[in-house]
């Protein structure tokens, strides 16, 4: 089972409405080939470098452990949401030397930082060294630790999965790589659900429970203020059953999860997308 981090980038769209930042994955990728997600993927060790707090702002890594619950290390799952978002989406949730978040909107500059993407994402440099070099800093303190999953037992490929959430920066494009990732969209959280429902948009049940929670609120600073104020986040462990009525996901508390007994599935389908219906990526 591999460490991940995701982030939920997102703003507020032209009707002051939430809106969330989604890619969707290659469809030719052996795990969840074409479905929508959130930027994100598994906790490299470049990220996990003996002197993160040298680069990040406002969050140490005692904090960062205490708050995901492990005895050391936590901050490496802020760095990796950082670099998954840039990687991914070309947006980098970083402070340059006056405090503010980084802006792309100087051609010369985006242009740097395109060059600066390709090289991380290749693996020719780390996220940190062009945190040294461009004198930035990670805004780890404005990036909030939101809801935690761990693949249930049975899938071959499992991940033990933070979410966070964060505001999308203002003067940055976020924009897929063309590569892990073939489009990308700004939607309201609800409004992605209900094309999920009518079979627009292909999510996996993470995405989905996530997308429910933040669809509770109508503002980008209403979610950003009370995922601020989490002090404690449950881990979530579904559990996948089959029965004669078809794939099952149960959740800790639901009637029957501790009887449960997760059932193997295909690779590249570590969850089905919707409770009671059909796998799907």
């Amino acid at each position: 089972m591999r460490d991940a981090a995701t982030v939920m980038l997102v703003r507020d769209g032209a009707a002051g409405r939430l809106e969330v930042f989604m890619l969707r994955r290659n469809l030719n990728s052996d795990f969840v080939g074409g479905a929508y997600v959130f930027p994100g993927g598994a906790v490299d060790e470049a990220d996990r470098h003996a002197d993160l707090e040298a680069v990040c702002e406002g969050r140490s890594d005692d904090q960062a452990s205490t708050l995901l619950g492990v005895a050391s290390g936590g901050l490496a799952y802020w760095v990796a949401a950082v670099r998954e978002s840039f990687e991914e989406a070309g947006v980098l949730v970083a402070l340059d030397a006056s405090g503010q978040v980084i802006s792309f909107a100087d051609a010369e500059v985006a242009e740097r930082f395109r060059h600066h993407r390709k090289a991380v994402d290749t693996g020719e440099t780390r996220l940190l060294d062009v945190c040294r070099l461009e004198n930035l800093r990670i805004a780890a303190d404005q990036i909030h630790y939101f809801s935690h999953w761990i693949t249930p037992v049975g899938p071959p490929r499992r991940y033990d999965t933070r979410f966070f959430v964060a505001a999308a920066p203002a003067e940055q494009v976020p924009l897929h790589d063309d590569r892990e990732t073939i489009a990308n969209l700004w939607v309201n959280p609800n409004d992605a659900l209900e094309r999920h429902q009518q079979g627009e948009l292909d999510l996996i049940f993470p995405t989905i429970k996530n997308l429910e929670a933040i669809g509770g609120f109508a503002t980008s600073r209403d979610l950003l203020d009370a995922a601020a104020a989490i002090n404690e986040v449950p881990t979530i462990l579904p559990r996948i059953t089959k029965g004669e009525h078809g794939v099952r996901i149960l959740l800790p508390g639901d009637p029957g999860y501790d009887e449960a007994v997760s059932t193997p599935l295909p690779d590249g389908l570590p969850m089905p997308g919707r409770p009671g219906g059909p796998t799907n990526g």
